[in-house]
């Protein structure tokens, strides 16, 4: 009955006909919490999908604070994202086998041990290679973001168009997430101690996702399994590696971007005001991510995707020319302008990947998407901590994240073909 309600349009009430547009906003980010059970899950979510805007910078500020290296730091990261991108899919399959609860608790678990042992090799000066090997066990980290969005998917699955707005508002938690975790990892590792982000972020993962886990009204059920889709993987299926190839690209911009945003603010005196400015791109994406979830779906899944993608590719240019001028205030204005683009971007392509994917495989195949991201953050990071060392000029380092994200407009055009919005069943 609530789900019905919701999808009612407000023009339907005859008292008020002209008062629908006033309101968008709240009509249709409203009807979605109006179903049971969704404020909790959301809420739990939320503490668990912080520590993702956390535990990179803070892997990157307590390595080459206590080591002195960028590009140590770069590595060890890049090989941690490796691994989890490795793990990610495996994690993601036994969830979609297994339920939510079952799978994601203990393999939280083994991942906060990994960024535990990671902080104690630090702490206690072990050798480089322990590093690489302590934050590679934290592969096994589920893809929080992505249970969520099975959940909207599940609960929202007879009404497209509230589904594109739980879409965007995932994207926009996404980088709400990215917006608040830099500034808390930067103010935790700078103001305490350099293990403190980590810390941090292992406790708020592990308790994030036990809330979530414990949400099981909301959790879809195991959809069950047909004669030969046991080892059938969403890489089969046709227009996915394109689109995964775009989400690589895209992934090495957000590693890359944060390296040498990293490394330009420690190179001018204000290493401090690095998590600011990361959050200010994710601000930029935040915004623009729910105003573009109040826009009707496309009427072709894709239609809008390469657009988006070419935008990226076009804003990402502004912090390369900013960085040339040396000033950290201009280069946070271009940072805030080129997140504007990000979460339209994600929000189609996701769109994409639930459309291609069929019910039964749809963790697997948005973790697909996410460890093509992480692949691309891992290569981006070891790229940007390259370039923060051995390229010579101010800024000079952008030119990583520029021509990742052109490369995924390339990609992206080379392979698009719009198709009517049809779910793979």
């Amino acid at each position: 009955m609530i789900l019905f309600l919701a999808a009612r349009p407000v023009t339907a009430r005859p008292r008020f006909p002209r008062r629908a547009p006033a309101r968008p906003a709240i009509t249709r980010y409203g009807r979605l919490f109006a179903v049971p059970g969704t404020r909790a899950f959301t809420a739990a979510n939320l503490l668990a999908r912080l520590p993702m805007g956390m535990l990179s910078i803070s892997a990157v500020l307590m390595i080459a604070g206590s080591r002195g290296s960028y590009a140590l730091a770069g590595a060890v990261t890049a090989t941690g994202l490796a691994a989890t991108a490795l793990a990610g899919p495996w994690t993601a399959r036994l969830i979609d086998r297994h339920g939510q609860a079952r799978i994601a608790v203990p393999a939280t678990v083994l991942a906060a041990l990994g960024s535990l042992a990671l902080l104690f090799c630090i702490h206690y000066d072990a050798p480089d290679w322990t590093l690489f090997a302590a934050y590679a066990a934290t592969a096994t980290t589920p893809n929080t973001g992505g249970m969520s969005r099975a959940r909207w998917a599940h609960l929202l699955r007879a009404d497209p168009a509230a589904l594109h707005t739980a879409n965007s508002f995932e994207q926009a938690v996404d980088e709400l997430c990215f917006l608040l975790g830099p500034v808390l990892a930067t103010l935790l590792c700078t103001t305490l101690f350099p293990e403190a982000g980590t810390a941090v972020a292992a406790a708020l993962l592990l308790s994030g996702v036990l809330l979530f886990a414990a949400q099981r009204r909301t959790e879809p059920p195991v959809a069950p399994r047909t004669p030969g889709s046991r080892n059938r993987s969403p890489l089969r299926i046709p227009r996915v590696p394109p689109l995964l190839a775009t989400f690589l690209c895209t992934g090495a911009v957000f590693g890359s971007l944060e390296v040498v945003t990293i490394a330009f603010a420690d190179g001018h005196g204000v290493r401090a005001a690095a998590g600011g400015m990361l959050a200010l791109q994710a601000a930029g994406s935040c915004a623009a991510g729910l105003l573009y979830g109040l826009l009707p779906p496309a009427r072709r899944v894709g239609a809008r995707f390469p657009a988006c993608v070419a935008a990226m590719a076009a804003l990402m240019l502004l912090p390369l020319l900013a960085a040339a001028t040396g000033s950290p205030a201009v280069l946070a204005a271009a940072l805030l302008l080129a997140g504007m683009a990000t979460a339209p971007t994600m929000v189609t392509g996701m769109g994409l990947i639930q459309a291609r994917t069929p019910p039964r495989q749809l963790n697997e195949g948005m973790t697909l998407a996410v460890t093509a991201l992480l692949a691309g953050i891992a290569a981006g990071s070891a790229a940007g901590g390259w370039a923060a060392e051995h390229l010579t000029g101010p800024g000079t380092g952008y030119v990583i994240p520029a021509a990742a994200a052109t490369l995924a407009c390339a990609v992206t055009w080379s392979t698009s073909t719009p198709r009517r919005l049809t779910p793979v069943g």
